[in-house]
């Protein structure tokens, strides 16, 4: 709680006495340094899932696993498992928001947050790996229908806000493809973000959605994804790509 008054303090302390825990205290702070843990947690949560990603880059070079490498750095106290897990990038409302906030604010304060300017650059490459992977694998994306699954930036939402899928589909359909997408409850709020295509088309169902197309690309991890039919799927697929 960031107060500059003792009775501010008071009132807010007494709010938030009920849900205090051991491990969950009320701490008091000057209001400015509030602000800064707030945007400087997510910024630094942002920092590791960006690590990873790039660790993991790095391991599809050289070798080696990268589930297993984050494993075994989560074993280490100081840095934790949390947020170690590699993927497409971070989306959402706060992320995004909250690094490009503390790179901004620093500039007015003539700062410049270089390891925030990295993270954000990593992280807008990071979205678009899967268009660099179907390229490598189709040659030419002119012409293929890509199929996609989830459109929301973490399964269980229907935020789509910095959705790595939304840069994902457009990308490939100012590479000529064809996209047929799909999300468990995501769809209608993605509609409001992505521009109208005539090669754009939202699936009612997980399997429509791959039906004749020549890639796959699972975009967010919902667990309805998990337990796929891959016969089923490598009947109803043209080819045989999948990107996870």
């Amino acid at each position: 709680v960031g107060a500059d008054s003792e009775r501010a303090w008071s009132v807010m302390e007494r709010i938030y006495r009920p849900v205090a825990r051991a491990g969950r205290p009320i701490i008091q702070t000057d209001v400015k340094s509030a602000e800064i843990i707030k945007y400087a947690s997510n910024a630094f949560l942002a920092t590791k899932i960006s690590f990873i990603n790039e660790v993991a880059n790095f391991c599809s070079l050289a070798g080696g696993n990268v589930k297993e490498v984050a494993r075994g750095m989560g074993f280490d106290t100081r840095i934790g498992s949390r947020f170690l897990y590699a993927g497409i990038g971070y989306g959402g409302s706060c992320f995004p928001k909250d690094v490009k906030a503390l790179i901004h604010t620093g500039k007015e304060h003539g700062y410049d947050f270089t390891i925030l300017e990295a993270v954000q650059a990593a992280n807008e490459k990071q979205k678009l790996l899967p268009v660099h992977f179907l390229k490598r694998s189709l040659k030419s994306l002119k012409g293929k229908k890509i199929a996609l699954w989830g459109l929301s930036f973490k399964p269980r939402t229907d935020d789509v806000r910095e959705a790595p899928a939304l840069s994902i589909i457009e990308s490939l359909l100012k590479a000529g493809a064809s996209v047929s997408a799909f999300d468990p409850v995501a769809t209608e709020n993605a509609k409001m973000f992505l521009k109208s295509h005539p090669k754009l088309k939202f699936a009612k169902d997980q399997c429509g959605a791959v039906d004749g197309a020549d890639a796959l690309v699972v975009a967010t991890e919902w667990d309805e994804f998990r337990t796929a039919d891959l016969a089923d799927l490598m009947k109803r697929m043209k080819g045989a790509v999948v990107i996870d």
